[in-house]
């Protein structure tokens, strides 16, 4: 699987379309969603960028559960985030990330450590990864907000919404 990572541009705007409900489908639902995105959240615990995620375990598993809940409302799965959190699933996950200066070296280490626990997921179609995948990438811009030239930018996007 390719799972490339396309680059942030500072000051373009950013398009996404959430991913089909066909991954949520094919992964198994909530509870493949849980074991994927536990998956991750295990991973990124130890990985580069674990420095913006609480150090205390409850913690850490508290956001793991609330960050769990989003991705599976995001990929067609019950509406357990919006009910739990009372927030808009997107615009939340976006807006959470302004108290970090997260540049693009951290955002690929994001992409990089949840393209290891996809890969351990096994009899998913390539267009459905590649689908869930484009979501990432392009979702995961709106994060950055540090350049290399010192600067900051919250950048602006469009979300298609069209349904797969």
């Amino acid at each position: 699987m390719s799972m490339k990572i396309t680059p942030v541009k500072k000051g373009e705007e950013v398009h996404f379309t959430n991913p089909s409900a066909k991954f949520y489908e094919a992964i198994g639902g909530e509870e493949g969603m849980r074991k994927l995105m536990y998956s991750f959240y295990d991973k990124i615990y130890e990985s580069e960028i674990s420095h913006f995620f609480p150090q205390d375990e409850e913690e850490f598993e508290k956001i793991k559960e609330s960050n769990t809940k989003f991705f599976i409302e995001i990929c067609g799965g019950p509406k357990i985030y919006k009910e739990a959190e009372g927030m808009e699933l997107n615009e939340f996950m976006i807006r959470i990330h302004d108290d970090f200066s997260i540049n693009e070296k951290a955002r690929v280490e994001w992409l990089g450590t949840i393209r290891e626990a996809l890969e351990e997921v096994e009899n998913i179609d390539q267009e459905i990864l590649e689908d869930f995948w484009e979501y990432l990438d392009s979702f995961s811009k709106l994060a950055v907000n540090s350049f290399a030239d010192g600067s900051t930018y919250f950048a602006a996007y469009t979300q298609a919404t069209e349904d797969k």
